[in-house]
């Protein structure tokens, strides 16, 4: 499979790419996809969320009444979950959420997204992509150059330099990854798939 080139400018660069058919000329396997995404997304999750149990709560040493004679239910704590002020029963806890994926399924599902893009025709492949100088109004200037304006994009690079990753922080929807990082996630969650050649390349190799 053959894709054309564009420098940043627009302009055709006057030969194409590869695109190696065992990552770009699958057919996308659905249920990979949803696996790797549900644990990608999954992975992001902190897991910080707290509350206090009777246990944590202040106060409720002692017993709030007599245990018999008044005529009304026994209490034993002040912090008792079915009082105001009271514990929480089965309040949230820090836990982690992570979920491993074997190897081989991730790299279906990365090559599944990538084919999946390619089939809608969503990707772009630049020379080359460099700035003289980390302001946002350059690359904003290169992504409407290129038609690219307004688009939630995910650009692929070799390596993200100090330049592109100050540029891009502020332009909404944009986002750097590195090539040998790009998860299933990043590749399907966008409307165009941006990728220099050289991290091509390196998509190509890894995942062949």
């Amino acid at each position: 499979m053959k894709i054309d080139v564009v420098k940043t400018n627009g302009e055709k660069l006057g030969k194409k790419a590869d695109l190696a058919p065992e990552v770009f000329g699958i057919e996308p396997h659905e249920h990979s996809l949803y696996l790797a995404v549900k644990a990608e997304l999954a992975n992001m999750r902190q897991g910080t969320s707290k509350t206090k149990t009777r246990g944590d709560s202040r106060g409720g040493g002692a017993k709030p009444w007599r245990q018999k004679g008044r005529g009304t239910a026994r209490a034993g704590s002040r912090r008792s979950p079915v009082w105001v002020g009271g514990g929480r029963a089965f309040g949230p806890v820090p836990h982690l959420y992570t979920t491993k994926l074997p190897k081989k399924v991730k790299h279906l599902a990365r090559r599944s997204a990538l084919s999946q893009k390619a089939k809608e025709k969503a990707i772009l492949v630049v020379d080359d992509i460099r700035l003289k100088e980390a302001k946002t109004r350059a690359l904003a200037e290169m992504l409407d150059k290129l038609g690219l304006t307004g688009k939630k994009l995910t650009i692929l690079v070799k390596a993200i330099t100090d330049d592109l990753y100050l540029a891009a922080r502020n332009i909404p929807n944009v986002y750097i990854v590195a090539a040998d990082r790009a998860s299933t996630f990043e590749i399907m969650d966008c409307e165009t798939l941006v990728m220099e050649q050289s991290a091509l390349d390196m998509v190509n190799e890894a995942l062949k």
